[in-house]
């Protein structure tokens, strides 16, 4: 696939998903919640690279779905991921200020409405993803199925498990490897998992189909988080739009600490092959995912 011909699909899926959002959240300055609207809206609506929902549609695209088919799955995972955003960025969490190149929720607003935004968000994904046009799309089972990914992957087995682990791991003297590894399989890899289940779901798509993305969607997410770490010891403030070496100022292992930046790196190539030979079952369909794990492992924000 051409490079300009993989950042248009990208540029399609990222646009379906931000006019979609807008439209499930809309403003409404003379409700009592305002602030609220306001605050969730801030969040979900200031961009990002959308990875997950492109999951979704790419997924469900490969399987044999439709756009329309993935979009309320899409919205749904986004809205889960940017409220786990907003906690994540509290001053009881990672304490940081800056999210996407602006004031994080809590400090555009204040602690109360982005631990409220955030709760709001959460629970609007399920009804995005159970909602009458959900099941319209896809039925009431692929629906359900759907929606149980993500619950599992955003829940106490994932990704809030995982911030439970990677929490406990800042006070543990003798971190290793396979202790991160395990830590950001849930905090980082079970959403991105889920995307990519979620997308084989709504295309009704079979078990060989759903373990090669699994198998596509682990190598990704382990490859993007090490990335992550790689940033935040290499990266620019200004194209991250976050804090630099705010996991060493907070004395928080990382893959680039607990590996180097040789070995980290050489990881990252080594996983982002794993997952593009997982979709050998695809072939040359596949060709918009082999790219997005090339892009994602050598990215710069």
């Amino acid at each position: 696939m051409e490079k300009s011909e993989f950042q248009k699909q990208m540029r399609t899926y990222q646009k379906a998903v931000q006019m979609e959002l807008d439209r499930l959240l809309p403003e409404e300055p003379a409700a009592s919640e305002n602030r609220l609207f306001q605050s969730m809206r801030y969040s979900l609506l200031a961009g990002g690279k959308r990875v997950r929902p492109v999951l979704v549609f790419a997924f469900c695209s490969l399987c044999g779905g439709e756009m329309e088919q993935a979009l309320p799955f899409a919205c749904a995972i986004e809205m889960v991921h940017t409220y786990s955003l907003i906690h994540d960025d509290l001053p009881c969490m990672d304490d940081d200020d800056l999210r996407r190149g602006r004031p994080s929720n809590h400090k555009q607003f204040d602690e109360a409405t982005a631990l409220l935004a955030g709760d709001a968000l959460l629970t609007k994904a399920f009804e995005t993803a159970l909602s009458p046009q959900a099941i319209t799309a896809v039925g009431a089972n692929r629906a359900a199925t759907a929606a149980g990914l993500l619950a599992m992957a955003a829940g106490d087995h994932g990704m809030v498990g995982g911030q439970v682990l990677d929490l406990q791991n800042e006070k543990m003297p003798d971190m290793t490897v396979e202790r991160l590894q395990q830590t950001d399989a849930k905090k980082t890899g079970a959403l991105l998992r889920a995307a990519a289940l979620m997308g084989c779901a709504a295309a009704g798509a079979g078990q060989e189909a759903a373990a090669a993305a699994g198998q596509y969607a682990d190598a990704l997410g382990l490859a993007f988080q090490i990335q992550d770490d790689i940033l935040d010891v290499t990266g620019d403030e200004a194209m991250l739009g976050k804090p630099v070496g705010s996991d060493a100022e907070n004395g928080k292992p990382t893959y680039a600490t607990l590996m180097g930046l040789a070995d980290a790196r050489a990881k990252v190539e080594e996983l982002t092959s794993k997952a593009v030979d997982a979709l050998a079952p695809f072939g040359e369909r596949a060709d918009f995912l082999k790219e997005l794990a090339q892009a994602l492992a050598v990215r710069s924000n």
